[in-house]
């Protein structure tokens, strides 16, 4: 089985914010493959389901973004899921609104969720997802441009980045990541480069 796990933070306040962008693609593919996630496991939501014939588990850790680890690890180690079938949809402030980078594996770069995980995991040789959530304009303060919610033209791109995300996921799956890399990783300037 795979598992597709979305990093974010539970509670209706922390729903449409940039940090929040892993969790509306794991809504996004469980809309688009009738996957219900309404099960608890492991201090997460799930849902079991297939996605292009694959056996699949979405989840969303509730144990808000900087413990996602103490989670997701022990789901895995509950279900057998090998490091080899996990992979992580998260937001990345060091990428463009937009930008969309799939990796085979890596650091955390300073994303605190990703920290948790690596170390509960004991391993950073993981898929991940990362989504681009920089405004394109100085912050001055990253933690709070992240849980602050989207501004009107970000929840206008909302749609379709999250359409995005999740068609990066599913070619992950279906075609592998070195396929789906080169698919998906040339976005360069986001959503617009295809409308340029």
């Amino acid at each position: 089985m795979l598992l597709v796990a979305g990093l974010g933070n539970p509670g209706e306040e922390y729903a449409l914010t940039p940090h929040n962008l892993g969790f509306l693609t794991i809504d996004r593919l469980a809309e688009r493959h009738g996957i219900r996630i309404t099960r608890r496991d492991s201090k997460s939501l799930i849902g079991l389901g297939e996605i292009e014939g694959r056996e699949v588990m979405l989840a969303k850790p509730q144990t808000y973004m900087n413990l996602s680890g103490t989670s997701l690890a022990p789901l895995m180690v509950k279900h057998a899921i090998g490091l080899e079938d996990l992979i992580v949809v998260y937001d990345e402030l060091d990428l463009p609104w937009t930008e969309l980078r799939i990796k085979p594996k890596g650091s955390a770069a300073g994303h605190n969720g990703m920290k948790s995980l690596i170390a509960n995991l004991n391993s950073s040789e993981f898929v991940r997802v990362r989504l681009g959530v920089h405004p394109g304009h100085p912050i001055e303060s990253g933690v709070e441009y992240l849980l602050a919610p989207m501004k009107r033209s970000q929840s206008k791109e909302l749609e379709d980045f999250t359409g995005v995300a999740a068609d990066a996921v599913v070619s992950i799956i279906a075609e592998g990541v070195v396929k789906a890399m080169t698919k998906f990783n040339r976005r360069a300037q986001g959503l617009n480069k295809e409308e340029e």
